[in-house]
């Protein structure tokens, strides 16, 4: 028997996508605070502490879920959307900067849980459970930059991440794969993550690849993203400082 409600979606436009859940009545689906785009008539939302994957759970319990977000920096609630009403109501959810939805069934993953970087959970179904995973290896913190806290998603229903750019989906069976520390979205767990020093002192220097990537060993499936938000806005910030100057220059003709 599920924990989870089960929901069904569906997935509009390409770079800037759109999640539709639609609930049977009784049914719930938690999201990330102000993620929210629409939602039909007989559809209620509270704001709760916690996941509300264990009902029974008292106030410590919740304000140690509350403390593990913090950790994380997400907000400190999360919304619950239910369906009061009668027939089908959906529901639409969208991320907070362009790239892809990803749904995943977690009953086709190993353990019913992945692990996945800190900011990318956007929506799941009610009974999936969201905690605080932290890097064993040290350097994925010191050096990488990202990698050192990140975020268990675990349950039996649907999970929808989200990550910036395209999704490549890889499979390891007993690999290792190297990539930029922000590309890793999520893993299945059995796979070793960390973060190790990329080439000799010229390559870190001069290679353009930054001095450290993220290493990803063992057998089962990986998430990348081909534009993590650090990158976009690195690339978005240098357009904006030329556009400032080439307005101060063009209000300077006029004068």
């Amino acid at each position: 028997m599920r924990n989870s409600h089960e929901i069904d979606y569906r997935i509009f436009g390409n770079d800037i996508q759109v999640l539709e859940i639609e609930l049977d009545p009784q049914e719930t689906v938690i999201a990330e605070a102000g993620a929210m785009v629409y939602m039909e008539e007989g559809i209620d939302f509270e704001t709760k502490m916690g996941d509300g994957s264990n009902p029974n759970q008292g106030f410590f319990g919740k304000l140690v879920s509350v403390g593990s977000r913090m950790i994380t920096g997400e907000s400190l609630f999360m919304t619950h959307f239910t369906h009061r009403g009668y027939g089908k109501s959906r529901v639409a959810f969208s991320a907070p900067y362009p790239g892809t939805i990803l749904p995943i069934d977690l009953t086709t993953i190993r353990n019913n849980s992945i692990i996945a970087q800190k900011d990318a959970f956007l929506a799941a179904a009610l009974g999936t459970k969201l905690s605080i995973h932290f890097n064993q290896r040290l350097g994925a913190g010191f050096f990488g930059g990202e990698g050192f806290i990140l975020q268990r998603i675990q349950g039996d229903g649907m999970a929808f991440i989200h990550a910036g750019g395209t999704v490549v989906e890889k499979q390891l069976n007993n690999q290792v794969l190297r990539v930029d520390t922000g590309c890793v979205v999520a893993f299945e767990e059995g796979i070793d993550f960390s973060v190790e020093r990329a080439g000799g002192l010229k390559s870190m220097i001069f290679g353009g690849e930054g001095i450290f990537l993220a290493t990803l060993r063992g057998t089962g499936r990986v998430w990348l993203q081909s534009m993590p938000v650090k990158k976009l806005i690195e690339a978005l910030m240098p357009h904006g400082q030329n556009a400032r100057k080439e307005g101060g220059m063009f209000s300077g003709m006029l004068e």
